[in-house]
């Protein structure tokens, strides 16, 4: 019974959240702007770790992953919006993996603010996400981030300094698969040459 209110009151406060604008954010990451550092656990799964760049285990900050480009989806196993976003951005990361020009270069993480770890792995299995999804239980890094909406999509450059500039920053959906990844290998300046 207290998971389902716990359901009910996050489903409630996403859905109320997404009709008033700056009520659930303090003030976007902006472009320009370098990512905070945020430390992730490294996955257990073997595929993801390897798709990631990863060593077997430990913490990782966002800058480790061996990508030119980081696509940064912050969601809520409870928000409607990322639930109906899921096979949109299912289909990006096919569209990048599928394409030896991106593959490798563009690499896609989610960030379940509010949610355990539990709750990211039923997200997961439901919504059949292939890319790697990390628990913010504590909403520290959702804080690090100024508390966007979710969903909310972020795209950053891996500079070799180890910086991480943001050059993407919206809430809401990524609309056309196609136009959305034009949209970042343009903003991102990343070459269509390997």
């Amino acid at each position: 019974m207290k998971r389902l209110l716990l359901f009910f009151m996050a489903t409630v406060l996403c859905v109320f959240t997404s009709y008033l604008p700056g009520v659930a954010a303090k003030s976007s990451p902006s472009t320009g702007d370098g990512l905070h550092e945020i430390t992730l656990t490294v996955p257990s799964e073997l595929s993801e770790r390897s798709y990631l760049g990863l060593p077997s285990s430990g913490v990782f900050k966002v800058h480790e992953i061996e990508a030119e480009i980081v696509i940064i989806e912050i969601f809520s196993m409870y928000c409607p919006h990322c639930q109906r976003e899921a096979p949109r951005v299912n289909r990006l990361y096919r569209e990048i993996e599928g394409n030896p020009l991106l593959r490798g270069r563009i690499k896609l993480i989610g960030i379940g603010v509010g949610n355990s770890s539990y709750e990211v792995g039923i997200f997961k299995k439901k919504y059949d996400i292939p890319f790697p999804l990390f628990p913010d239980k504590d909403f520290s890094i959702h804080e690090i981030l100024k508390e966007v909406r979710t969903p909310y999509f972020m795209g950053i450059t891996i500079d070799n300094d180890g910086t991480c500039p943001v050059f993407y920053s919206k809430p809401g959906g990524i609309g056309d698969t196609d136009q959305f990844l034009q949209t970042i290998v343009r903003l991102s300046g990343l070459s269509r040459d390997k």
